[in-house]
């Protein structure tokens, strides 16, 4: 007994004079040091997912001098949720999935996303390159290829197209950019929709492009609401300050996407344009 309450004594006497010395208890000096969970929506099977991400989060770890830890969501409503209570503390999203996590969390923008030196991105819808179908209107009975059932923009674009979902013959929901355009080229489905990086990626090796979106604003890094301030504007430095000339630089970005150049400043105004595209959906089944 004498042993433990010496013990005791000199974890006491040592807690006070960590506080004596930082000026802070013992849990906000190790707060400084925690690491920085960094989610991500599931736009690519998970392997792909984390092979794209984490030259990221290495970068941002040996600038922040912290752990980033990579922790990939199953699917959209996952990811929303994650970062909008706080079970990662910044992600990569959709404009949409960015939405709804303010919506839900307050969270706020680090960065959007530079794609072929514009800062905004289109939805595409694409057919086989050998399909009769010609325009939007051909589309009419036939069967349709969307990604996960939460991207609502997805529809809204094809809806925008003037192309409403009940004049479709079928449409299915296969999770996955890669999935569409593998249904697509299996004739598994006439058409389908695709981020305009994955569209070109495809084009001329098997996928045609039948329409193009207007410009909207584009993927983007989210922060959640309870980021400190200090850590929220050191990575948003350190994402502003990517250069695609930079050679350290341009790994990074690029394992994201080819066709990324970088990243912009952002805000939540800019997003509003896809608020109004997505209203007539968000109590789609």
């Amino acid at each position: 007994m004498i042993v433990y309450a010496q013990f005791l004594r000199f974890i006491t006497a040592t807690l006070v004079f960590l506080i004596f010395v930082t000026g802070k208890p013992l849990q906000a000096a190790e707060a400084e040091v925690t690491s920085i969970r960094f989610g991500s929506v599931a736009m690519d099977i998970p392997a792909a997912m984390h092979k794209r991400l984490t030259p990221l989060t290495r970068y941002l770890s040996e600038k922040l001098q912290r752990p980033v830890i990579l922790m990939l969501s199953p699917d959209m409503p996952a990811a929303i949720d994650d970062v909008a209570m706080g079970r990662v503390n910044l992600a990569y999203l959709t404009p949409v999935a960015y939405l709804k996590s303010h919506e839900k969390g307050n969270t706020r923008l680090i960065a959007k996303m530079v794609t072929n030196k514009k800062a905004s991105f289109q939805l595409m819808i694409v057919v086989r390159e050998d399909s009769q179908i010609k325009t939007v209107d051909d589309l009419v009975g036939k069967s349709f290829a969307f990604g996960d059932k939460a991207a609502l923009l997805q529809r809204a674009v094809v809806a925008g197209a003037n192309m409403p979902l009940e004049k479709l013959g079928t449409y299915s929901f296969l999770g996955h950019y890669d999935n569409i355009v593998r249904g697509v080229l299996n004739r598994d489905f006439d058409a389908g929709i695709l981020k305009d990086t994955k569209a070109f990626k495809w084009q001329d090796k098997g996928i045609r492009i039948i329409y193009e979106s207007p410009a909207l604003p584009p993927y983007n890094i989210t922060a959640n609401s309870t980021l400190d301030e200090k850590t929220f504007l050191a990575l948003q430095k350190i994402f502003l300050q990517l250069d695609v000339n930079n050679p350290e630089h341009s790994r990074v970005i690029k394992a994201l996407s080819s066709k990324y150049d970088g990243f912009a400043p952002t805000n939540d105004e800019e997003y509003d344009v896809v608020r109004e595209l997505i209203t007539p959906f968000l109590n789609a089944k």
